[in-house]
């Protein structure tokens, strides 16, 4: 069951929206390739990150670019843990891996990878805007 709407001003969406992306990113069905799970995971981790900008009521920038959003909540003084950064790895899945002949097939262990990290991302946005993970 989906959990409750909120308005897009709202944190608990974007967080929401996190939690889907993540969802996807978990469920291999017979015929999806491993890139767009990853995909999904990169989404999950980019939409959590935004989910704390919206909580401290910063404008963010709409890019896939992890790492220029972490660095620029720093910058707005937050504090974003070294656990977190690993995020920045999921890089290669918002477009490269998206793509035909870009880059190589991904392994089942870095989907186990991007979906491990994203699971930690999503579970720190949630502390950060209090909620109970």
């Amino acid at each position: 069951m989906p959990r409750e709407r909120f308005p897009p001003h709202d944190p608990r969406e974007w967080l929401n929206r996190a939690r889907s992306n993540l969802a996807q990113a978990k469920v291999h069905v017979p015929g999806v390739y491993l890139e767009d799970l990853c995909f999904a995971a990169q989404q999950a981790a980019e939409k959590a990150i935004k989910a704390v900008f919206v909580h401290h009521g910063l404008d963010f920038p709409f890019v896939h670019d992890l790492a220029r959003l972490l660095t620029l909540l720093e910058e707005a003084g937050h504090r974003v843990p070294k656990y977190v950064r690993q995020a920045e790895r999921l890089a290669r899945f918002a477009v490269e891996t998206r793509y035909p002949g870009l880059s190589s097939p991904v392994a089942r262990r870095d989907h186990r990878r991007a979906v491990g990290i994203a699971e930690t991302v999503v579970r720190w946005a949630a502390r950060q805007i209090g909620e109970k993970t």
